[in-house]
């Protein structure tokens, strides 16, 4: 492999690929100009997802905010019963969506945000956060509502099946074929890329870095070892991908977290003006390329890229829950948007505010920017940062592997073979993204993650009054006590 590489048989690829990502991209990712400068441009896909997200706010009155307490409560298992038809639990279900989203944007694409737009883009990235669970509350409802369980009990869930079924409901079958298997096709293409190879080969660039090799087929190394430890887990499907991230996101987050707290403590005399800075740059912006729209649109493209609302993937991994009531997960999927963005993103955000290192002179990587300003604090933590590079890059590619076999089970059919065809194929794409440099085909997976948003937003536009019953069923479900009559068993 190693050798194939150095032969540059990926710059081949690229060169194939190019006008595909340029045709793709062009389309999902059309400029919008809003000002005078590049830092003003707003991706036509990025202003779809903003819109949908406030309506979706709107229609189910701040849900995001009223709901905020019984997602607490249901995530904890409150209202749950363990005999429910499904795989995993509401904590699981969380966390493997989770996994999916909280990545190396949260590191790099936010301290970049944050160079371009200046601090009052993080304002502007939590807001749009806050609204995004709304849009995540939307699509995971109805996620559970269409699913599939075969008799073995295994779940087939997530956009594909509530366009096809929910708007066959709807009189408009046709048209949710044809958006399900644009959806499907988009999504085994970012799963491949976005969700694998760009995280494989950006964890191998980071662990090569720390260790100091040169030596070329050291990434082919990684590659191979990391392709291993994702078989072990995405062999075992959902419930093994479930009781994995259960356990690796807690921990991820929770250190990066702390780290982040330990960074702002040390800096605290700064802390004020930092507060001060986010919320008056986010209207009044100084010295900021673009002005107050460069704020704003650096704000929203970081929190739409980080949380992924809208975009259709989570709710393949909320469907496997166990639940008898759609809406007691999307209840538990709003909060996916506020952990992602509105925790781990600002912390990054505020590491790099007030330390200072946004205003760095010159290009510098957005990894580089983070480690360096926790680094201020805290100087072994690039080998930290490492890790949870590691860390971030391995959740995710677990879950985008769930995401992209649904998907491909949807198109292909719901056989062994075809099951384990993917999963080799995705396991290859790991060493083939460690080892090389395919910035083409990277390219090109993201403008179909963000693809993906397009028949997704339009399924859940049809299908918002089955969500409105949903809510109220659940709701009603909670005031009764119903759940009351519940028994866990010991474990």
């Amino acid at each position: 492999m190693a050798q194939i590489v150095e032969k540059g048989w990926d710059e081949k690829i690229n060169e194939v690929v190019q006008p595909a990502t340029d045709l793709v991209s062009t389309i999902v990712f059309f400029p919008v100009q809003l000002g005078d400068s590049a830092a003003t441009n707003m991706p036509l896909v990025i202003i779809f997802l903003l819109f949908s997200a406030l309506f979706f706010t709107i229609y189910f009155k701040f849900i995001n905010i009223r709901a905020f307490k019984t997602s607490i409560a249901t995530v904890s298992g409150k209202y749950s019963d363990p005999n429910n038809p499904g795989e995993v639990s509401h904590f699981q279900a969380l966390t493997s969506a989770l996994s999916g989203t909280v990545g190396l944007g949260n590191i790099a694409g936010v301290a970049i945000a944050i160079s371009l737009g200046g601090p009052g883009a993080t304002f502007w990235m939590i807001l749009a956060g806050l609204l995004g669970m709304s849009s995540k509350f939307v699509e995971c409802t109805l996620g559970v509502k269409y699913r599939d369980i075969d008799k073995d009990g295994v779940v087939y869930g997530g956009p594909m099946y509530y366009l096809t079924k929910g708007l066959q409901e709807r009189g408009a079958g046709k048209l949710g074929k044809v958006l399900a298997v644009f959806f499907a096709i988009m999504c085994i293409g970012g799963s491949f890329g976005g969700g694998n190879m760009f995280q494989a080969n950006q964890a191998a660039q980071q662990f090569i870095s720390m260790v100091g090799t040169s030596s070329s087929s050291a990434g082919t190394y990684f590659g191979i070892a990391l392709a291993l430890v994702v078989a072990l887990v995405i062999i075992g499907g959902i419930k093994r991908i479930g009781a994995v991230t259960e356990k690796i996101v807690p921990f991820m987050c929770g250190i990066y977290v702390l780290a982040a707290i330990v960074v702002m403590v040390v800096n605290a005399s700064s802390l004020p003006a930092t507060f001060g800075m986010i919320f008056t740059e986010a209207f009044n912006p100084v010295a900021v390329a673009g002005g107050l729209v460069g704020v704003l649109v650096q704000g929203f493209r970081r929190a739409a890229f980080s949380n992924e609302a809208g975009v259709g993937s989570a709710a393949i991994a909320h469907s496997a829950v166990k639940t008898d009531y759609p809406a007691s997960e999307g209840m538990v999927a709003l909060l996916e948007p506020f952990i992602d963005t509105v925790v781990i993103c600002t912390m990054t955000a505020m590491v790099v505010i007030v330390t200072g290192d946004y205003q760095t002179d010159g290009v510098m990587s957005g990894v580089k920017m983070t480690s360096d300003s926790f680094a201020t604090v805290i100087p072994w933590f690039p080998y930290i940062l490492t890790v949870a590079v590691i860390l971030f890059a391995f959740s995710t590619m677990i879950s985008w592997s769930y995401y992209g076999l649904q998907a491909w089970l949807f198109l292909f059919g719901r056989t062994k073979f075809n099951s384990m065809l993917y999963r080799v194929l995705f396991c290859l794409f790991v060493v083939v993204g460690s080892a090389a440099s395919l910035g083409a085909v990277t390219d090109f997976s993201d403008a179909m993650i963000f693809a993906m948003a397009v028949p997704n937003l339009i399924g859940l536009f049809f299908l918002l009054p089955v969500v409105k019953a949903e809510v109220t069923r659940y709701m009603a479900f909670i005031q009764k006590g119903e759940w009351r009559s519940y028994t866990t068993p010991k474990k």
